[in-house]
């Protein structure tokens, strides 16, 4: 069976991570919402996603198709009844349609006239930025069950304080001495290859994903993840690293999400929670304003690319888009778009010439090309955005 996934309505709440990804490569837990699926079904999926980003995700589309919402993230009873779909059924959560069976194209396709199935059991489900910390305990706890079933974790080096040790697992190749690992709240998993450096203090729910870094001293509280690649220090609290970014030094992060190729500067903190413990409101694309979160607690919401100087402090709930570089004194903003430069004085606008160069160097430094793939990807991006810009 060919299994696609598709990003579905809440693609728009969920920029400025989707201007760079499908909603199928968000990371919530310790996998991508792609990487779940493909580990449930034992085969590789394709995406139906903006057109822009196909040429880097294309679709793959046979005669005979089972199109799944990405924003569902799958369990063992969920993939049961999506291998059992017939053609022109669909399962439904609520009014929100999770999977469906059809031989018919796209555009062809009217779910009016599918048989359609009730889902009635927990799902997670991310349809907001926020989502991706707040049910991010969760996401660890499944996670965790699926990679380490029937497995056995590498030995926990004896120099290491360890709480719970039956809820930590540690993949081949994992460096930790001189530790406090505290998994008496939530698992914790460290991934391949990666490394807590000493006197480091962790509280699970935990996830260091293959070949990231915990520097020195550093205190994290779960439910966190730190994706592959990335390299984090100082204080963090339920807050999701994606891969490749950097928390290097000394600084509070709080209630966050920060895209891929993201550098924090020494001593960056962000609020994440208002001095009169309000609602938090978050910059909503599809509305271009402010809208309710439902939350109290709610930090940093930063897209792929973007960067902070040094002693860069950010407001709660404060949204920086894709391809922004912030610095200077002051707080700025509450929503910094895509390709701004700049701090609290104001900002103008960051020219993709100059943009592109630094990519090319980060991303070089990582063995990785900056494609042209990439270069359409955030070409686009930049155009998309120019409304939101002040020049």
């Amino acid at each position: 069976m060919n299994y696609i996934l598709f990003d579905g309505p809440s693609r728009n709440q969920l920029l400025p991570f989707t201007y760079t990804r499908p909603v199928a490569d968000i990371r919530v837990g310790v996998l991508t919402i792609r990487e779940k699926w493909e580990k449930y079904l034992e085969v590789t999926t394709t995406t139906v996603t903006e057109d822009y980003l196909s040429v880097k995700w294309p679709m793959v589309e046979l005669e005979f198709n089972i199109m799944i919402n990405a924003s569902f993230c799958p369990t063992k009873e969920l993939v049961e009844k999506i291998r059992n779909l017939k053609n022109n059924q669909a399962i439904f959560k609520g009014e929100d349609v999770v999977a469906f069976f059809t031989s018919e194209n796209q555009e062809d396709i009217d779910l009016a006239t599918f048989e359609a199935i009730e889902f009635d059991s927990d799902l997670i489900v991310i349809e907001n930025t926020w989502d991706i910390f707040s049910k991010n305990g969760e996401a660890i706890i499944q996670d965790f069950e699926l990679l380490t079933k029937g497995r056995k974790s590498q030995p926990i080096p004896k120099s290491n304080n360890i709480i719970a040790p039956e809820n930590i697992f540690i993949e081949e190749g994992a460096k930790l001495e001189f530790t406090t690992l505290n998994a008496s709240a939530g698992p914790i998993y460290i991934g391949e290859n990666a490394e807590i450096m000493e006197t480091s203090v962790i509280r699970g729910p935990f996830v260091l994903c293959n070949n990231a870094t915990v520097k020195l001293a550093a205190k994290i509280y779960g439910p966190t993840t730190i994706g592959p690649h990335s390299k984090v220090g100082g204080e963090v609290n339920n807050s999701v690293v994606f891969g490749y970014s950097n928390k290097g030094h000394d600084g509070f992060l709080g209630n966050s999400v920060i895209g891929e190729w993201c550098n924090l500067g020494a001593d960056t903190n962000n609020s994440n929670l208002k001095n009169n413990y309000a609602e938090v409101r978050l910059w909503d694309y599809e509305t271009e304003g402010f809208a309710k979160t439902g939350l109290q607690f709610c930090g940093l919401m930063m897209g792929d690319h973007s960067k902070c100087g040094i002693n860069t402090m950010f407001n709660t709930g404060t949204v920086i888009g894709v391809m922004a570089n912030i610095f200077g004194s002051g707080f700025p903003r509450n929503f910094v778009p895509s390709y701004s430069w700049g701090g609290s004085g104001g900002f103008t606008t960051y020219l993709t010439k100059k943009a592109f160069e630094v990519a090319k160097v980060v991303m070089s430094r990582r063995s990785i090309e900056f494609s042209s793939e990439d270069q359409i990807i955030l070409e686009h991006i930049f155009d998309e955005t120019k409304k939101f810009r002040r020049d």
